[in-house]
C-alpha cells in the first residue's frame, strides 16, 4: 500500500516538473463594426513597426486595440521582458494585417494563480493609408 502511494507521488512530481517547461501567452483584439468590415491581408511580423507614441506623418486606419500577456510558467524560468511582449504584439498585429502598433504600453508584471510572473502589453493596430 505504501509503495503504491510513493509510486503515485513520484509520478505526480514528474508530471508537475515536466509540465512547466515553457511560457504561455494570451491576447485579445477589440474592434468596432467599421473596423471588422475592413479586409486585411496578413503581414510578416518582422515588418510591423512598434511605437509608444502616435504616428503623425502618415495617414492610417485603426484596426483595433490589441492586448497580449506573456507569462512564465515556473519560478525557474526567466521573467517576461518587453522584448517578448513586443514579439507577441507583432504576431497579433500581423494576423490582423496591420502595418504598425501605436500607443504601445506595458503593464505591471506580477505573480498570479496561473503564472509565476507575467507582463502585459497593449497597443492599437493600424493599417497605413495607400
Amino acid at each position: 500500500m505504501q509503495s503504491l502511494l510513493y509510486k503515485n507521488l513520484a509520478i505526480f512530481a514528474v508530471v508537475v516538473s515536466v509540465s512547466g517547461c515553457a511560457t504561455w501567452t494570451t491576447g485579445n483584439v477589440a474592434q468596432n463594426d467599421r473596423q471588422r468590415a475592413v479586409s486585411h491581408e496578413k503581414t510578416p511580423p518582422a515588418s510591423i513597426v512598434l511605437t509608444e507614441g502616435d504616428i503623425t506623418d502618415r495617414q492610417y486606419t485603426s484596426i483595433g486595440d490589441i492586448s497580449v500577456t506573456v507569462n512564465k510558467t515556473t519560478v525557474f524560468h526567466a521573467n517576461p521582458t518587453k522584448k517578448l511582449v513586443n514579439e507577441k504584439l507583432k504576431e497579433k498585429a500581423a494576423g490582423l494585417g496591420a502595418d504598425a502598433v501605436i500607443l504601445v504600453r506595458y503593464g505591471e508584471g506580477g505573480i498570479s494563480f496561473m503564472s509565476w510572473g507575467s507582463l502585459e502589453g497593449k497597443g492599437r493596430a493600424i493599417k497605413f493609408a495607400p
